[in-house]
């Protein structure tokens, strides 16, 4: 009898987003700018539903705010700035996109998305943007609520699988990060550690064995097989790191 394998139940807000871009920046002067496009991949064996909630939804026009990813594809949702008006320009705004199980309501995962109206290209900040903008940014989403968007829906959604060149950057990304979770975190040497250190390393400072010149009593002379135990103690424990190699003749 085959045995069913269960997915492990995924915490709530731990499962990653991919959304691209991260960033929105619409002109008042281009008109062609005003409509956004935003990417959402699903990279995982499962499917995905999806929620996106705006700091200020009035504003803005969400085309699909609600939908589904199937597996291994992606998701376009168009974005429409409807409110270009010069009391806007330099506003910093917030998308949340939530993912979540097709058969559970809570969200397993979030991404935010700035969205910004600036009067021209021409005039674009420099970048990346000074500290204090940065900080006016964080400021301002202190404190800040996320509304739903107005229901506008339109014919279904359409899926599409991304290309090879998304699928390594996506794989890359769920590697990095799985493997940065399985690696333990690195901690200080132990203090046993530190003292058998301290002991090799002041072996290999004393005399050696038959050195006639020297202040030390004869008794704290080592000999050369001492000092190379102490030498591969080190070694093996990387207080000390060769620099160069030398050719023995």
């Amino acid at each position: 009898m085959q045995q069913q394998h269960r997915q492990p139940e995924l915490v709530e807000g731990s499962l990653p987003v991919f959304v691209f871009p991260t960033e929105l920046v619409f002109y008042a002067d281009e008109q062609s700018s005003h409509k956004q496009v935003l990417t959402l991949y699903n990279p995982y064996e499962f499917a995905l539903k999806f929620k996106v909630l705006c700091t200020a939804p009035n504003k803005y026009t969400v085309v699909d705010a609600t939908g589904a990813v199937k597996p291994q594809c992606c998701v376009d949702i168009v974005i429409r700035h409807r409110d270009v008006r010069a009391c806007h320009y330099g506003v910093y705004d917030k998308f949340r996109l939530q993912v979540s199980e097709q058969s559970q309501r809570k969200a397993l995962g979030r991404k935010e998305v700035t969205a910004t109206l600036r009067p021209s290209a021409s005039q674009e900040p420099p970048s990346p943007r000074p500290q204090d903008e940065e900080r006016r940014i964080k400021e301002q989403f202190a404190d800040s609520e996320f509304f739903e968007q107005t229901a506008f829906q339109t014919a279904p959604v359409s899926l599409r699988h991304p290309s090879r060149k998304t699928q390594s950057v996506l794989i890359g990304r769920l590697t990095r990060r799985k493997q940065a979770e399985s690696r333990p975190v690195a901690g200080g040497p132990s203090l046993l550690t530190v003292l058998l250190g301290l002991v090799c390393m002041a072996a290999l400072m004393l005399p050696t064995l038959g050195e006639q010149e020297s202040t030390v009593p004869v008794y704290l002379h080592l000999s050369v097989n001492k000092k190379l135990v102490a030498a591969y103690v080190l070694g093996k424990k990387k207080f000390i790191k060769p620099t160069q190699t030398y050719a023995v003749g």
